[in-house]
């Protein structure tokens, strides 16, 4: 999830002033196309594996707030077996929800199904598998869905690049993607990718999804953090502005290429937990 997303401008509000200021530079021949710019910006290396505390902010439209700290291990698969990457949470916070824990194997596109995922229930000492339904059910009450945070392979959609915009000392390639597939969960996403000398610096930077129908459905901003190579997410907000819910993801104390074993991402580890060494 979090690793290819799986980071933007800080706040939604921020977010919603980029786009409205702008300053949209001409399209010249040399600019590249917009796959050109999602295969170099969209997909960055996020590291062999990587430890981290995750934190998740829910809040509804009265202003409620709601709030998960996690102990996240991911460690990534690269395809072997169609497996893309494996996540295990283990609930830090609510203290009542300590000795929680959930774990997600993620499946490359090819492969063609969703993702394999089991909770561990502290409190009744047992383990379920949870099947993925809908794609577009929400992961862990949040903003993003199940099939925001799984890999998506760059030819599922057309993409079409729009413009570069221009908002003060940085400037963004603006794209769309529209997806290929008959009924799909947006019709279409706006995306900014930051520009800069040369790809390696290119992250993306803010989305805006549409629903099926064509209407603005949410908007995600993401700050990144770099540790060493890998790419990581700083701070990710997430605003539905249908039902006015928001969510904040905070990826803190970062750890990459750590050596984690193939071991923690089983069931036995689930029910019991984890201690870094």
């Amino acid at each position: 999830m979090f690793a290819r997303l799986k980071h933007f401008p800080t706040g939604l509000t921020c977010l919603s002033a980029l786009i409205m200021v702008f300053t949209s530079l001409p399209v010249t021949a040399q600019d590249p196309s917009g796959e050109d710019i999602v295969k170099h910006c969209a997909y960055k290396y996020a590291g062999d594996d990587q430890r981290t505390k995750l934190s998740i902010i829910l809040r509804d439209k009265e202003g409620n707030e709601r709030k998960n700290i996690y102990l996240r291990l991911w460690k990534a698969y690269n395809g072997k077996d169609q497996i893309e990457d494996k996540m295990v949470l283990f609930t830090q916070y609510p203290p009542d929800a300590q000795g929680a824990a959930f774990m997600r194997w993620s499946f490359v596109p090819a492969a063609g199904k969703n993702a394999d995922q089991w909770i561990y229930l502290s409190e009744l000492r047992k383990t379920r598998r949870v099947s993925i339904r809908d794609p577009g059910d929400s992961f862990l009450g949040s903003d993003l869905t199940y099939a925001d945070i799984s890999p998506r392979a760059v030819d599922q959609d057309k993409h079409k690049f729009l413009k570069i915009e221009k908002k003060g000392d940085a400037e963004y390639y603006v794209v769309e993607s529209v997806p290929k597939e008959k009924k799909p969960l947006y019709s279409k996403k706006i995306t900014w990718f930051k520009k800069t000398k040369d790809w390696s610096g290119c992250v993306t930077s803010g989305i805006i999804y549409y629903d099926p129908k064509g209407e603005l459905l949410k908007k995600q901003s993401i700050t990144w953090q770099k540790i060493g190579d890998a790419w990581l997410w700083k701070k990710v907000e997430v605003e539905n502005v249908q039902t006015k819910h928001s969510s904040v993801f905070e990826v803190s104390e970062p750890e990459v290429n750590v050596g984690l074993g193939d071991e923690l991402f089983t069931e036995r580890s689930l029910k019991r937990g984890y201690s870094a060494p």
